[in-house]
């Protein structure tokens, strides 16, 4: 199939092709007509497929259509869709997707979101624009402030709505949906349908069509896995031997807390590595430069929270290390959708101490596979790896976390991508001077 097959009109062709593209992702294919016969839609996708794409065309095909229709010649001042995403980074990506594919239009459209002024977006909404994209705190700061009018709201989108959950933002979404009209077209992306975003479909959605483009809880294919076993007092030092070692470019480093991201970035930053923390005490202009410099070259590391990397999208991206391992597994699986995007092969390093040894576990239950395990001469571990077992008749001391998933991004651009072959789990790359050593159970 082409895009010149979904019945997209001429400006948006245009705007498709100036991008290099000329086929849909499955995605795509799948949703596009749905959303263009005007359904409500149930979308299960993972990071890197497209999906920003596959709503932002056919609501722009289905405002440009209202908008050429002589007896609907006006001006609108209201926003007529509204797009919900969970943090300023995704916001920002969904609205350059918009007016990428928007830019032979006329449309108008916004993003709003915290950590930058609300006035300039004060400004902007009382001009008129017909699209809106928010995050849902600054959204209902607005509505506090009676600077937005959502009256005239046609379509609704909850984009990464099992995030949403994850980050606390479900009365919040609610508190919007109050304020919209009863009859509108509802569409919902996710990365999962776990029990509390279906609860949500079943509650807004009416009779809506279902595209499933990917596996529950499914790990970024084309990724390979590796672990290095290090005591965690020799994570740091391990780290910059990798990177002079192996003349790392281009790094996303993953860790759990803020403290510790600037911590870590600060290090490498005094070791020679140009070096960038990404989290949410930083603000958004910081944030948005980082990410910047990082995509165009400039930084050979970004080191993030696991909040912070949420709908990150930079091309070719070779490697992911997990300096510490997420508490809940399913992070893991977010975590490693930053690399191996678009066709593009990646790897998944995690640096694992002996009391990261149950989360490992925990992980491997959850990608069905074995990671391979590896020891770095001269930063071998002086302690135990094994994971213990609980005495007889007596509970695990550690329940796995419940499968609360939260894999899955939004695009950089909303770019068409191609679909990437499945790869068997099992196999990793590892870095070339590894040296196997044995598993410890």
């Amino acid at each position: 199939m082409q895009f010149t097959e979904l019945g997209l009109s001429a400006e948006l062709l245009r705007a498709i092709g100036e991008q290099g593209y000329t086929t849909p992702t499955p995605v795509q294919a799948q949703a596009i007509p749905h959303i263009l016969a005007g359904r409500d839609l149930e979308a299960l996708a993972q990071t890197g497929t497209g999906k920003t794409a596959a709503f932002v065309l056919p609501i722009l095909q289905r405002l440009t259509a209202a908008q050429n229709t002589p007896l609907q010649k006006v001006t609108h001042t209201a926003p007529r869709v509204l797009v919900l995403v969970p943090t300023r980074e995704l916001a920002a990506q969904v609205l350059e997707s918009v007016r990428v594919y928007g830019a032979h239009t006329g449309l108008r459209s916004l993003a709003v979101f915290g950590g930058v002024g609300i006035n300039p977006q004060i400004q902007t909404m009382r001009r008129g624009i017909d699209i809106l994209v928010a995050t849902p705190g600054r959204l209902l700061d607005h509505l506090g402030q009676r600077t937005v009018d959502l009256s005239k709201v046609q379509t609704l989108v909850l984009d990464e709505a099992d995030r949403m959950f994850d980050m606390g933002f479900i009365r919040d979404i609610r508190r919007i949906i109050e304020r919209l009209p009863k009859l509108r077209q509802n569409l919902m992306f996710s990365a999962t349908f776990a029990a509390e975003v279906r609860e949500l479909a079943h509650a807004v959605l009416q009779n809506p069509a279902l595209v499933e483009v990917a596996r529950r809880n499914a790990p970024a294919e084309l990724v390979s896995h590796a672990v290095i076993k290090v005591d965690q007092d020799k994570k740091r030092d391990l780290l910059l031997h990798l990177f002079a070692a192996h003349g790392w470019h281009q790094v996303l480093v993953f860790c759990r807390t803020k403290h510790g991201s600037d911590a870590l970035a600060r290090k490498l930053e005094q070791s020679g590595v140009r070096t960038a923390a990404l989290h949410g005490n930083k603000s958004q202009n910081a944030r948005t430069r980082a990410l910047a410099d990082f995509k165009a070259g400039k930084l050979a590391a970004l080191v993030a929270t696991d909040i912070a990397a949420r709908g990150l999208d930079i091309d070719s991206l070779p490697r992911v290390v997990n300096f510490e391992l997420p508490n809940v597994p399913e992070d893991y699986i977010h975590r490693i959708g930053r690399t191996g995007r678009a066709g593009a092969s990646g790897e998944a390093l995690s640096l694992v101490s002996s009391d990261e040894r149950i989360q490992l576990r925990d992980i491997e239950r959850l990608l069905k596979l074995d990671i391979p395990t590896s020891v770095m001469p001269g930063f071998e571990p002086q302690h135990n790896h094994s994971v213990p077992r609980p005495a007889a008749g007596r509970p695990p001391a550690h329940k796995p976390a419940q499968a609360r998933t939260r894999s899955g991004s939004g695009d950089r651009s909303g770019a068409p991508r191609s679909p990437r072959p499945a790869r068997s789990g099992g196999s990793a790359a590892k870095p070339a001077s590894h040296h196997s050593g044995q598993r410890h159970r």
